[in-house]
């Protein structure tokens, strides 16, 4: 293999891992920037909730037979088979081998609800990042009815009679993390979350924010080190040349011998160990610092037009408020009269019943029962108020959720590392949203 090949393939190993440690620190960065919402203060955009999974016809695990939104499971089954290997000598001897083999897998997913104490947003599950738990894992033999019930009846070759069931399932009323982007439904004014190619990141777990977040940072550090280590390996291919690197690679893959060959083949290696050591260390974290500057001023400018959006969801639902209101308070005003009117109606009907029929009256009250079937004030103004406090809800929790990212936002620009980019592209925090000088008031309802 040449020198070059083997340098270039090194680097661009190392390259990869880069990449990869960087991706977990934007999608980290982005979780953490992002507030927790409520299910009746979603809007449209990347959103974080917190709730239990529910449907009204869920699905029926295959293995379990538990309710469920998800599941997937499969069936190992156990083998012990005899092979013929061969001594030195070439003498052949019967030798024993184990192992497992796949029989049968599968699994299901539908959309469900999420629900918390405010309500319900829909989420449809295609294409996110889910992660569910074992509800299902049993080691049996061929005498447990569950090994052909729900196995397939032909047994592998060798097998020892034994089978592996598991079964991974996010059952109803399971706590779920979901980070995705919201979106308005297409059939009905509401909320839902599902992915979209514009989506960066659609996350539906068990598991808490906290653990993701741990998870990610984990697999990043993982990724540099070991990216560090392919820049390395790189160097010391560029200053020793292959013919030396060669014999270390392979007597590392052999390092079972106690060491000695290895370390005969690095002492051969001399200088260029140390001084490539040091080299991929600081090209590694040159590159790592510039392209991290390059993220971290992406990471905070979206978040600033995200603080930008939150402050245009008051707004938003603050003329919800101006519009909806006062129509609404007209609508149950004219109901409350018509309803009067019919009263009336009827009362003169009653009076009337003992001196013939009712033929004047009667087009009236028909006409009015056929445009207005249910005529009722007490529902119309109990359905007013549940309006007035739902939109009430939506303004106090947009108002929370301004301030929560505006807080992420400020916070970010001004603590070390993230100030020093910040200062030097002169970012300004973001003023949180206070209760006085709003431009619209709360809706007063007189009847």
């Amino acid at each position: 293999m040449e020198l070059d090949t083997v340098a270039i393939v090194a680097f661009s190993v190392a390259g990869l891992a880069l990449y990869l440690a960087l991706e977990g620190d934007r999608k980290r960065r982005l979780l953490d920037d992002t507030p927790t919402s409520k299910a009746l203060g979603v809007f449209v955009g990347e959103v974080e909730l917190v709730g239990q999974c529910t449907r009204q016809e869920p699905l029926r695990s295959y293995l379990a037979d538990k309710p469920c939104v998800q599941y997937n499971w499969m069936i190992v089954e156990h083998w012990e088979r005899i092979t013929v290997e061969f001594t030195e000598k070439g003498i052949p001897y019967p030798s024993s081998v184990t192992g497992s083999s796949l029989v049968a897998s599968g699994g299901s997913l539908v959309g469900f609800y999420l629900q918390d104490e405010t309500g319900f947003v829909w989420i449809e599950p295609a294409g996110a990042e889910l992660s569910s738990r074992v509800i299902l894992n049993r080691d049996i033999d061929i005498s447990d009815p569950m090994y052909f019930d729900k196995g397939p009846a032909e047994k592998v070759l060798g097998s020892t009679g034994r089978r592996t069931f598991t079964e991974h399932a996010l059952p109803i009323g399971t706590t779920l993390f979901i980070h995705g982007r919201a979106s308005e439904r297409p059939n009905i004014v509401a909320a839902q979350i599902k992915y979209e190619s514009p989506a960066e990141l659609f996350i539906i777990t068990d598991k808490t924010e906290s653990a993701v977040v741990a998870n990610m940072s984990c697999a990043s550090f993982c990724w540099n080190v070991f990216g560090t280590a392919a820049t390395f390996f790189a160097f010391v291919v560029l200053f020793a040349g292959w013919s030396l690197v060669a014999p270390a690679v392979e007597a590392f893959l052999h390092i079972l011998d106690e060491g000695r060959p290895f370390s005969i083949a690095m002492a051969q290696l001399g200088w260029a160990t140390p001084a490539s050591l040091l080299l991929g260390v600081v090209v590694y974290q040159l590159g790592r610092g510039l392209l991290w500057s390059w993220m971290v001023f992406n990471s905070i400018i979206g978040l600033r037009n995200r603080v930008a959006q939150a402050y245009s969801l008051i707004d938003v639902q603050l003329k919800r408020r101006a519009d909806l209101i006062p129509r609404l308070v007209a609508s149950v005003q004219g109901f409350r009269e018509h309803e009067a009117a019919v009263q009336a109606l009827v009362a003169t009907a009653r009076a009337q019943a003992g001196t013939g029929p009712l033929k004047a009256l009667a087009p009236g009250l028909l006409a009015i029962s056929e445009n207005y079937p249910e005529l009722r004030a007490e529902a119309t103004f109990a359905s007013l108020s549940k309006l007035l406090i739902e939109t009430e809800d939506r303004i106090a929790l947009a108002r929370g959720y301004h301030n929560s990212i505006a807080t992420f936002y400020n916070t970010r620009i001004q603590v070390v590392p993230d100030r020093l980019l910040a200062d030097f592209v002169k970012m300004k925090p973001e003023a949180l949203f206070e209760a006085e000088g709003f431009g619209y008031h709360p809706a007063t309802v007189a009847f």
